[in-house]
C-alpha cells in the first residue's frame, strides 16, 4: 500500500488443555505453549507494531499464589521486549536452580508465566492514543479468583457515549470514557452479577463460602454473561478474554466484521486473528483451522470442556474486505487467490488506458502488499495476449505465414520488472520537520533503464489508495524518472469514500483522496450547495437515535460517475513537475465481491455501514471536516 495506514490489533489465545508436566515430557519444554504464543504474535506482527500485551493465568493455584501476571510494552519492537523481558527471568531461573528448572511443577509453583492459559494482544496506536494505558490485555483485579476478568481485542465501538452513560446509570464511576475501558466494565458488571446470582442460590442451600467459591467457578456462565453485557454494543469486534480462575471465551460481533480463528485438539485450544498463522505455529492445515461464527463465542472453562454459544442474532455477513486485500498476512490460501483475483479483474479497465499497446508497456507493482494482485494481473494480460497473437496468426493470408512473421508475432510479451523498491529504512529515517516532504520523496527506490523513454507505458498496481500523499510526494515523481510515456496507477481496491469506525485507522473523511476529488468537482461544477445541505441535514441529525440516521454523505458522490472522479483523482495526485500523463483506474465495487465472495464488509467503499452507529459516524466525520474540526468521530 502506498499510503501507510494501520490496523488496530491482533489476537492470540493458548490454552494448555494438560498439566504442564505433560508437554515436559511429549515436547521436551514445559514451556510449549508459551513458545506457541510468541509465534502466533510474531506471524501477526503486521496487525500491531506500536504496543504488545501478554498475559497468563495459572490454573488450581493455592492461596497465597501468585496466578495472573501480566506484561506489556509500547516502545519500538514491542514483542521482543515484553517476550525478552519474561525469557530472560526464566534464563536467570534457569542459572540459579538449574536442577530444579526443567521440573514442570517447580516452574508452575515459581515462575511468572509458567502457566496454562496465555493471552497476547498486538496493537497500533491511533489519534495519539499510544501510552501503556491502552496496551491490552485490560485487567479487572479482585480478591475473588472468579471476579478478576482479563480482556483483550480488536475492536471499535460507534457507540461509547451511550455505553458509558448506562454505566454511570447503574452508580459506577469509570475512570476513563474509551471502548476499552466501556466493554471491560460493562462485562465486569455482569461478571459480578452472575457470581453474585449463584452466591444467593449456593447460600440458601446451606454451603460454606468456600464451597460456594468452588461452585460458582464450576458453573459461571460466560454465555450469558456475553449476552447481557453485549445487548447494546454497535461496532465490529473480535475479544478474548479470561477469568482468574481460568474460564476463557472469543467472541466475534454479530455481522463478522472482525476476524476470528480457532482450533483445538485434545492437548490444546489456539485462536488468533488470522487462519494462515494458527497453521504455522501448530502446523496443522487449513480445514483444521475454524472460524469463529458471528455472533458466537467459544468458551473454554476451566476444567478444558469447550463449547461454542450463540450470543447475539447474526446479522448479514459483512466481514471486512480490507482484510482480505490488505492488512491479513498473504499465507492464507484463500486471501492469496482472492488478492491475484482482484488484480485479473482490472484487465480490461488498463488495456482500456493503455490503449490496448502491451507491446510498449512495462507492468510492475507497488511493493510489497500490493504484490499478489500483481500475479493476477500479469496472469490476465498473459491470458489476453494468447488470443491477441491467435488472432493476429488467423488474419494472415493463406500462404504468406513465413517463420519471421510467425516469430515476430510470437516474441511479442507481457513485459514485466519491478521499477519500485520500498526503502524501510528510510520510512523509519522519515521525521516530522520541514524536510519531511523532500525526504518522502525517497521512501522508494527506482530501477533505472526498465522502460524506453518517451516510448513504453508504465502500469504500476497498488492495493489501494487511501490518502494518495505518498503517490503525489513520492511514487509517480519517482516512476516520471523512467520517462514512461504514460503512467497508470492501477488499485486492486475500489475508492475509498467513507471512514471506517470498527478498527482500520480510517476515521477522517477530508483525509480521503476521492472525496476530496468529489470536493472539487462539486466545486468546479458550481455545486457548493450540494456540501451546504449534506452539512445541514447531517447536523438535523446529531439529536436522532443512532437507528435513525440516514447516510446524507452518499450525496456528495451522487452527480458523478467512478470515472469521473478517478480522473479528478489523478490530477489531484500529479505534481506540475511530472511529465508523464498520469491515469487512475479503480477497482469496481461489483469485481471486488466477485473476487472476495464470502468477505462482503465494504461500508469504506460504499457508505453502507453494517450497524446504525456507521451512520451515524460518517455524518459527524461529514460535520468535522465542514466545521474543520480534528479528530475521530466517534
Amino acid at each position: 500500500m502506498s499510503d501507510q495506514i494501520k490496523h488496530e490489533c491482533g489476537i492470540a489465545v493458548v490454552r494448555m488443555l494438560k498439566p504442564l508436566e505433560y508437554y515436559q515430557e511429549k515436547y521436551g519444554t514445559w514451556r510449549y505453549g508459551f513458545n506457541k504464543l510468541h509465534l502466533l504474535m510474531e506471524k501477526q506482527h503486521n496487525r500491531g507494531q506500536d504496543g504488545a500485551g501478554m498475559a497468563a493465568i495459572k490454573l488450581d493455584t493455592e492461596p497465597g499464589e501468585a496466578y495472573m501476571f501480566r506484561e506489556r510494552a509500547n516502545n519500538s519492537q514491542p514483542i521482543r521486549k515484553i517476550f525478552n523481558t519474561v525469557n530472560k527471568q526464566f534464563s536467570e531461573a534457569q542459572q540459579h536452580n538449574p536442577n530444579d528448572f526443567a521440573d514442570a511443577s517447580w516452574a508452575k509453583k515459581n515462575l511468572p508465566f509458567a502457566a496454562e492459559l496465555l493471552l497476547g494482544h498486538l496493537r497500533y496506536g491511533t489519534f495519539g492514543r499510544n501510552s501503556i494505558d491502552f496496551v491490552h490485555p485490560v485487567m479487572r483485579i479482585n480478591n475473588w479468583k472468579t471476579r478478576n476478568l482479563m480482556l483483550a481485542g480488536n475492536f471499535n465501538l460507534t457507540n461509547v457515549d451511550e455505553l458509558f452513560n448506562a454505566l454511570v446509570a447503574l452508580g459506577q464511576h469509570p475512570k476513563e470514557k474509551s471502548d476499552t475501558v466501556t466493554i471491560l466494565e460493562n462485562i465486569g458488571h455482569f461478571l459480578d452479577e452472575e457470581i453474585q446470582g449463584l452466591f444467593e442460590m449456593h447460600k440458601r442451600r446451606g454451603y460454606s463460602k468456600k464451597e460456594i467459591s468452588e461452585f460458582i467457578a464450576r458453573d459461571l456462565d460466560i454465555a450469558s454473561i456475553l449476552r447481557e453485557s453485549s445487548k447494546k454494543w454497535d461496532g465490529g469486534y473480535a475479544i478474548i478474554g479470561s477469568m482468574g480462575h481460568g474460564d476463557a471465551f472469543v467472541y466475534r460481533d454479530p455481522n463478522g466484521i472482525r476476524p476470528a480463528y480457532y482450533f483445538h485438539n485434545d492437548e490444546f485450544f489456539v485462536a488468533a486473528s488470522e487462519r494462515a498463522v494458527i497453521q504455522t505455529a501448530m502446523n496443522i492445515t487449513q480445514d483444521q483451522v475454524q472460524k469463529v461464527k458471528p455472533g458466537h463465542a467459544v468458551v473454554v472453562k476451566a476444567d478444558g470442556r469447550i463449547n461454542e454459544y450463540l450470543i447475539r442474532t447474526p446479522g448479514p455477513k459483512k466481514s471486512c474486505s480490507f482484510e482480505r486485500i490488505y492488512f491479513s498476512r498473504g499465507g492464507d490460501y484463500k486471501i492469496y487467490q482472492e488478492r491475484k483475483t482482484l488484480g485479473f479483474l482490472l484487465r480490461d479497465k488498463i488495456l482500456n488506458s493503455i490503449g490496448d499497446d502491451v507491446e510498449h508497456t512495462v507492468f510492475s507493482y507497488i511493493p510489497n502488499t500490493a504484490e499478489s494482485a500483481f500475479y493476477g494481473m500479469v496472469d490476465s494480460v498473459r491470458d489476453h495476449m494468447i488470443g491477441v497473437r491467435a488472432q493476429r496468426i488467423l488474419d494472415i493470408p493463406q500462404g504468406q505465414l513465413t517463420d519471421d512473421v510467425l516469430r515476430e508475432i510470437l516474441t511479442v510479451k507481457v513485459r514485466v520488472e519491478k521499477v519500485a523498491v520500498k526503502d524501510q529504512k528510510m520510512r523509519t529515517f522519515i521525521t516530522e520537520d520541514k524536510g519531511r516532504d523532500d525526504l518522502v520523496g525517497h521512501v522508494y527506490d527506482i530501477t533505472y533503464g526498465t522502460l524506453v523513454p518517451g516510448v513504453d507505458n508504465l502500469v504500476v498496481i497498488d492495493d489501494s489508495i487511501v490518502r494518495g500523499t505518498t503517490l503525489k510526494q513520492s511514487i509517480i515523481r519517482i516512476l516520471d524518472r523512467l520517462g514512461p510515456k504514460k503512467i497508470i496507477i492501477a488499485s486492486s481496491s475500489p475508492q475509498i469514500r467513507y471512514p471506517d469506525c470498527y478498527g482500520i485507522d480510517m476515521a477522517v473523511i477530508g483525509d480521503f483522496i476521492a472525496f476530496k476529488a468529489a470536493i472539487e468537482l462539486l466545486k468546479e461544477m458550481g455545486l457548493q450547495q450540494v456540501i451546504d445541505d449534506v452539512y445541514r441535514d447531517c447536523k438535523a441529525q446529531l439529536s436522532l437515535p443512532k437507528e435513525q440516521i440516514v447516510n446524507h454523505v452518499k450525496r456528495i458522490y451522487e452527480p458523478f460517475s467512478d470515472e469521473e472522479i478517478s480522473k479528478k483523482i489523478a490530477q489531484l495526485v500529479t505534481s506540475p513537475d511530472v511529465n508523464a500523463e498520469v491515469d487512475v483506474v479503480y477497482q469496481t465495487i461489483e469485481n471486488l465481491h466477485i473476487a472476495c465472495p464470502e468477505d462482503l464488509g465494504d461500508w469504506y467503499f460504499t457508505g453502507n455501514y453494517p450497524t446504525p452507529g456507521g451512520n451515524k459516524v460518517v455524518n459527524t466525520a461529514f460535520i468535522n471536516y465542514y466545521e474543520k474540526k480534528t479528530g475521530r468521530a466517534y
